[in-house]
Parts: C-alpha cells; structure tokens; sequence
C-alpha cells in the first residue's frame, strides 16, 4: 500500500534554495579563505579523519569546487537526488572532523545534522518528478 503525502511544491523548491544556499558560501570560503580553513582542521579534535584523505589544503579546494557545483546544481533543481548525495559526501567528514569533539560548542554540529536532515529529505523523495 502506498500513502500519498501531499506537498505544497513552492515549499520544496524553498527548502532546496535555502539548503543550497550554505554549500555555496561555505564553497566560496574554502575557495577564498584556506589557510583560515587549514587552521581550523589542524585545531579540530578529529583532525587525523581530514588527513587520512590527504593534504588538508587540496582537500579544502576541491571540496569548495565540490560545494560550489554540487550546490548550484541543487540550487537550480537539476539531478537534486545526486546533488544531495554529493553534498552529503563532503558534509560528513567536514562534521567528524571539525564539528565533532567540540563539546563547547554543539550549535554547529546540530546546524550540519539538520543539513544531513534536508538532504536526506531530497535523497529519499523523487522531488525531480515532483516537481515537473
């Protein structure tokens, strides 16, 4: 059985713009703020998780080209499912590493969990369709 929720499509295209909208900026920041983003990997608890995968500096750049893309392509509604994945992609390990283990400060590690939640919203439904 099937249950069919309905979805007011101006509210989706509104959670889409609004989710976006942090990939973009944080990717600009990687792009334009490195060594300030290098600092705050090598001050991070977890900081061994960013260098498991390499060089934090590459990794801050193409994670910024990542977020950029993969978030204008969200923005403008274009293969959102994979869009939100991608993002997913990048926005876990920026959470274990840098948000992770900083118990004084919980806001941010609960900003990128409500992040994981709008994904995932776009992950789970076919708003691609939906929306046509």
């Amino acid at each position: 059985m099937t249950d069919k929720i309905l979805i007011n499509r101006r509210s989706i295209q509104l959670l889409r713009i609004l989710v976006s909208g942090i990939f973009l900026v944080a990717g600009a920041n990687h792009l334009l703020n490195t060594e300030k983003t290098a600092s705050r990997i090598e001050k991070a608890s977890f900081n061994g998780i960013a260098h498991f995968f390499g060089e934090p500096e590459w990794l801050i750049a193409l994670s910024g080209i990542v977020m950029l893309a993969a978030g204008f392509i969200f923005l403008i509604g274009y293969k959102t499912k994979w869009a939100a994945i991608i993002l997913m992609m990048v926005l876990i390990p920026i959470t274990l590493t840098v948000q992770v283990g900083q118990i004084t400060t919980l806001g941010p590690l609960f900003k990128n969990i409500a992040i994981l939640g709008g994904l995932s919203f776009f992950i789970m439904n076919d708003t691609d369709n939906l929306l046509k």
